[in-house]
């Protein structure tokens, strides 16, 4: 099997990542199939429905790995914009100097996912590190399942420098999410980044 290093990492950005959903959305119906998530067609379709909405945010940026033509992982995310209410959904209270937006400010991961055969190899850490690459914002965030089953995505967060800011629950009768945010420079740094290792 071809090794993290050896797989191409493919960029896309607004309309060419509205145009690569049909890449990637085998794959995401893989892994999503599998614990602790067990999504169905639904749960697909409502997928389908969300990106097409999140390609037409600001900077929004979509890597795909593949292994020749065969797509192994997948990760996107975009800015959040000013009026946003991610933090709304995190369960403790954080500071209005925490939450405050500007459009400028947060970089959100939506999904990462590489699929069981290329897991632990690497991909992962290398679709991360392609996309916040040359990002001019202060942090990253994203949100991970608690379960058992995402104790690997869990960790891999932790060793790339993220840290927990609260439970986040984004919808009623959604699961609970753990909030991480990753800083990537001083909050009145404008062109200095923190350095961040690269798996």
């Amino acid at each position: 099997m071809t090794s993290a290093e050896d797989l191409s990492y493919d960029v896309y950005e607004g309309g060419t990542a509205a145009a690569a959903l049909d890449s990637f959305l085998a794959a995401y119906e893989e892994v999503y199939a599998e614990p602790p998530y067990s999504e169905g067609p639904s749960d697909v379709a409502e997928f389908v429905e969300h990106y097409q909405v999140h390609v037409q945010r600001d900077h929004m940026r979509l890597i795909i790995a593949r292994d020749g033509d065969e797509t192994v992982g997948f990760i996107y995310g975009y800015l959040l914009p000013a009026y946003t209410s991610w933090w709304n959904n995190v369960l403790v209270p954080l500071s209005n100097e925490f939450t405050r937006e500007d459009g400028t400010r947060t970089w959100v991961i939506i999904e990462l996912a590489v699929r069981k055969p290329w897991r632990r190899q690497g991909v992962a850490a290398r679709l991360h590190a392609q996309l916040i690459r040359g990002l001019d914002v202060e942090r990253v965030t994203l949100t991970v399942r608690p379960d058992p089953e995402a104790q690997a995505a869990q960790a891999a967060y932790a060793k790339w420098g993220y840290r927990e800011v609260g439970t986040s629950h984004p919808w009623e009768g959604a699961p609970f999410y753990t909030a991480m945010v990753l800083p990537l420079k001083a909050p009145d740094a404008e062109h200095t980044s923190a350095p961040h290792q690269e798996f």
